[in-house]
């Protein structure tokens, strides 16, 4: 008896995606969604459970040796589509058209044929997502210290 080879791991990674962001078309259209979107209709579970299956392509690039400015930029990828998908009603939305998993698998076999390039061009997104984030919550701190000014100068006034 010859021992069964184990599946190739890309393979799996590309059906799993295609499992969970466009296993299925919606009638007369183009528009493609998978089992992330439907799932993600649960409230508060659904948006979890669609990130642990996510998780999976993460972990499978980390094993893989793709280097971790990559392996980072794909965690961005399933936090975007968890938090975004957690609104209701407009996050279901952004589920079908975002896509998380497909953009990691693509990711993952960019990384795999060019691991340099890849790299480089992920440590540039990961790079400017943190300089973005400072920025929000920066001006985030800014929109909140105005409006407690505000609202002391109207207390003081009154």
């Amino acid at each position: 008896m010859t021992p069964v080879a184990p599946a190739d791991p890309l393979a799996r990674a590309r059906t799993l995606a295609r499992l969970l962001d466009s296993a299925a078309r919606v009638p007369g259209t183009e528009i493609r969604f998978g089992a992330d979107a439907v799932i993600g209709l649960i409230p508060g579970l659904g948006d979890i459970g669609g990130a642990a299956l996510a998780g999976y392509l993460v972990i499978l690039a980390q094993r893989l040796g793709v280097p971790r400015s990559v392996v980072l930029r794909m965690l961005g990828n399933v936090a975007v589509d968890t938090i975004a998908g957690t609104v209701p009603l407009i996050g279901d939305l952004f589920d079908v058209a975002f896509k998380s998993n497909l953009r990691n698998v693509a990711l993952l076999e960019r990384a795999l044929s060019r691991p340099i390039t890849t790299a480089r061009t992920s440590r540039l997104m990961v790079a400017a997502t943190f300089l973005g984030l400072v920025l929000l919550v920066a001006g985030g701190l800014v929109v909140t210290v105005i409006a407690i000014r505000a609202v002391a100068n109207a207390v003081n006034a009154g």
